[in-house]
């Protein structure tokens, strides 16, 4: 069954946005409130980026910088790819895995609507991804 993005994978998320002004320290409170891995980063309602637990591990804690001050701006993933909603949720999951992301942004019409996490992938996406590997790995 081909299913895609929105609804089939997300529906009806409540977004964890955050102005750029944002502290690091407030962005991973909201993140641990919110059970979450991944907080969008917005200005005047449109995306401009994207800050993760990857993120905060990598930029901030072990870089030594002060998450009560730094602001996330300084430290998010500036514009970040997006796709959007009705993109099959395989050829969605091949974007997460060839560049590596665990978080990708949905976009319909320049705005925000989801947010993809690796989880969200019912398990026939990932077995069918892992079979197309091996395929490849075989030629």
């Amino acid at each position: 069954m081909l299913r895609c993005v929105v609804p089939d994978v997300v529906t009806n998320q409540d977004l964890l946005t955050l102005p750029t002004t944002a502290t690091v320290e407030e962005a991973a409170l909201r993140m641990t409130e919110r059970r979450v891995r991944s907080v969008l980063v917005v200005e005047e309602e449109k995306l401009v980026g994207i800050f993760t637990g990857t993120d905060l591990i990598e930029r901030v804690v072990a870089a030594g910088v002060n998450a009560r001050v730094t602001r996330l701006g300084d430290v998010m993933t500036p514009e970040p790819q997006t796709i959007g909603p009705d993109l099959p949720a395989i050829e969605a999951l091949r974007v997460m895995q060839a560049a590596g992301f665990r978080h990708l942004p949905v976009l319909r019409d320049g705005q925000l609507v989801a947010v993809l996490s690796r989880r969200d992938f019912a398990r026939e996406e990932e077995e069918e991804l892992e079979r197309e590997e091996k395929l490849w790995e075989e030629m």
